[in-house]
């Protein structure tokens, strides 16, 4: 089994398209309002995004883009205006972590992770 794609709503796909494009997500399908779907830049996986009626309740949805140059990709989306929570840092589970929200408050993490994404200390064996 292989993980293929992550869907999270959007209140507004006119709003969300361009932002998601601005971290770099190549749009492949665009069925607005309803649907739209991108290809990540490296990897097979995919990423899309459906209209809903209202926003998630709570903490919404957590969605993890690993990216190998992660202090450079920060630094280039917040000189185009991204606002992001956190700025990357170290934690001590292993990974370097860059956090922000998208326009429907869903949490995303650009992360580098290297061989802890993996393989952590504390894996099962």
């Amino acid at each position: 089994m292989n993980l293929n794609q992550i869907t999270v709503p959007s209140l507004d796909l006119e709003k969300s398209v361009p932002f998601y494009q601005q971290l770099g997500l190549k749009l492949i399908v665009k069925a607005l309002p309803r649907y739209a779907r991108f290809e990540c830049p490296e990897g097979n996986a995919t990423f899309s995004i459906h209209q809903t009626n209202k926003r998630l309740i709570g903490d919404g949805i957590y969605v993890y883009f690993e990216c190998v140059n992660l202090d450079e990709k920060v630094a280039s989306l917040v000189t185009e205006g991204i606002q992001f929570e956190e700025m990357p840092n170290d934690k001590n589970w292993g990974w370097r972590e860059a956090r922000l929200k998208d326009l429907d408050g869903n949490q995303l993490i650009l992360f580098l992770a290297g061989e802890n994404r993996l393989n952590p200390p504390w894996r099962i064996a």
